[in-house]
């Protein structure tokens, strides 16, 4: 049913998005309350077989806007995150003024009145369509993300094109995407855009490290590289951080065209975003955009080129969880897990541990090697501290039910180099990586028992002497009644398999691998 009185016009009848969209008329009404779409302009249909004496006009621009809702709600995402995502600017979302420029008045003359002429549609504000709303997918300039080690795990078609003049996405090595090293070995020595761009990254380098560490920017430096990026080095100043940053900076193209006169940057834990910009150009979007910290981050992590990576997975698993479950009122099972989620949350995030993906109902985090980072350790010491957190917390449900049982967290501990990315599907941001490191260190959360903590002997042979030194580990071995820690050895899994065990094929896979219980800290 189309009012085709207002066909060709751009607006559209609420009784037309209800049949194109499929969604309700509750459902249309709650997304106005959530200012996610305007408020109609209410006139007479001039359609004979539409029985309302009174209809909303909306413009044809909320069809596209409700497809893009349904899509993130099918995807996971919540009403408040998708307001998030979608808000718009103040003055168009405000309840007392007009939306569009449509007046809403009650007197049926006015809001027939109302309905609008070509000239005052292009007069009025911009519909949201018409108005860009600069997301991480679409910024309209050179944008890119670098780690903490000075390579760019991000960056869009506009920076490789104008800046960098390199398809990042074929470059596999993370050192290949070092930004000094681009700078200064894929320009030509009078481009004045690499003498600007390396002067200004540098001002964060001073920030992090000292002059006399310069040569570990990236691998490879010449000593002529070194002596002007010393140079350059004296020369800059740290820059100021705030929640929201901008720097003046000028960039020309070689033929002479402007490419930015400022630079918005926002610093996270993974790394700092910068967005060059022209002042006359999007400048409100960009700073709509950076206003969502969260959101920010969030996009780049899911776009995040996959990288192969050098790192340390843990896996911990609650022991007998299946009969825990079944034993457990559900309201009691649930506060439980939420106890153990909260009781070892702060300990992941305070070693660096990033949240990954578990295909059962376990824990996965990842240590990522970065430099001046001891992740192995960071990996070790966390899953010490987690063991006496799940201890106390058991110590309360036994105190609490009176039950036998005990709260086991079994944990296998592995280290290795494989492809790391994250999953852009997710409601969350979940990472995962590729190759059997991950897959060993399951099994070896599944070896273990009684909160025992399993790691690779090829990671205890990674750790420095020092390092090494401030562990205990070793494998038990039983003497008649007595059990006895040899330290500082290790086993095959096929040698330490329960006789019960023996024809599982459970292990197999991992059955030759050199393995070392970690006991506590020295």
């Amino acid at each position: 049913m189309n009012d085709k009185a207002n066909q060709g016009s751009g607006w559209i009848s609420s009784l037309d998005i209800i049949n194109k969209t499929g969604i309700s008329r509750a459902t249309l009404n709650n997304y106005i309350k959530m200012n996610l779409l305007p408020r109609p302009t209410v006139k007479k249909p001039e359609e004979t077989d539409v029985r309302a004496r009174m209809l909303g006009y909306f413009p044809e621009s909320v069809i596209d806007l409700i497809l893009q809702i349904k899509e993130m709600k099918n995807n996971g995402l919540s009403m408040d995150a998708i307001s998030e995502r979608l808000r718009q600017p103040e003055g168009v979302r405000s309840e007392e003024q007009p939306v569009y420029g449509i007046k809403t008045s009650g007197d049926e003359n006015a809001s027939r009145a109302s309905l609008p002429e070509d000239d005052l549609f292009t007069s009025a504000a911009k519909s949201p369509r018409e108005t860009l709303k600069v997301t991480i997918s679409n910024i309209p300039c050179p944008a890119y993300l670098l780690n903490n080690n000075f390579e760019i795990d991000w960056v869009n078609p506009e920076a490789e094109k104008t800046l960098f003049r390199k398809d990042f996405h074929a470059m596999k090595e993370p050192a290949e995407r070092n930004i000094f090293s681009l700078l200064l070995r894929n320009r030509g020595e009078k481009e004045k855009i690499k003498d600007t761009l390396t002067d200004f990254h540098l001002r964060f380098v001073k920030e992090k490290i000292g002059k006399s560490d310069l040569d570990r920017l990236y691998e490879g430096m010449t000593s002529h590289e070194k002596e002007l990026l010393g140079a350059k080095y004296d020369a800059v100043e740290s820059p100021r951080c705030r929640a929201i940053n901008k720097i003046p900076l000028n960039l020309s193209d070689s033929v002479g065209n402007r490419l930015s006169d400022c630079v918005y940057y926002m610093v996270f834990r993974e790394g700092t975003l910068f967005i060059h910009a022209l002042e006359a150009n999007y400048t409100e979007e960009i700073a709509n955009l950076l206003s969502s910290r969260t959101s920010v981050i969030n996009d780049l992590l899911r776009q995040r080129m996959p990288t192969l990576a050098a790192f340390c997975v843990l896996v911990a698993d609650l022991q007998n969880s299946v009969r825990i479950c079944a034993e457990l009122p559900p309201e009691e099972y649930f506060e439980l897990i939420n106890q153990i989620w909260a009781c070892v949350e702060g300990t992941f995030k305070r070693y660096y541990g990033t949240y990954g993906k578990h295909t059962g109902d376990g824990l996965l985090y990842y240590f990522l090697k970065e430099r001046d980072n001891q992740y192995m350790m960071n990996a070790i010491s966390c899953a010490l501290e987690i063991r006496e957190n799940i201890k106390k917390l058991n110590m309360d449900w036994k105190m609490r039910k009176g039950w036998f049982n005990d709260l086991c967290l079994n944990i296998g501990i592995n280290e290795g180099q494989e492809y790391f990315g994250a999953i852009p599907s997710s409601p969350n941001i979940e990472f995962t990586a590729l190759g059997d490191t991950v897959n060993y260190a399951g099994r070896l959360s599944d070896f273990a028992r009684f909160g025992a903590i399993w790691t690779t002997k090829n990671l205890i042979n990674k750790l420095s002497v020092e390092d090494r030194a401030g562990i205990r580990y070793g494998i038990r071995h039983r003497d008649h009644d007595r059990e006895i820690l040899i330290e500082n050895s290790f086993g095959r899994v096929m040698d330490m398999i329960l006789p019960e065990n023996q024809s599982s094929n459970k292990f197999m896979d991992i059955a030759t691998l050199a393995i070392t219980e970690i006991v506590e800290k020295r």
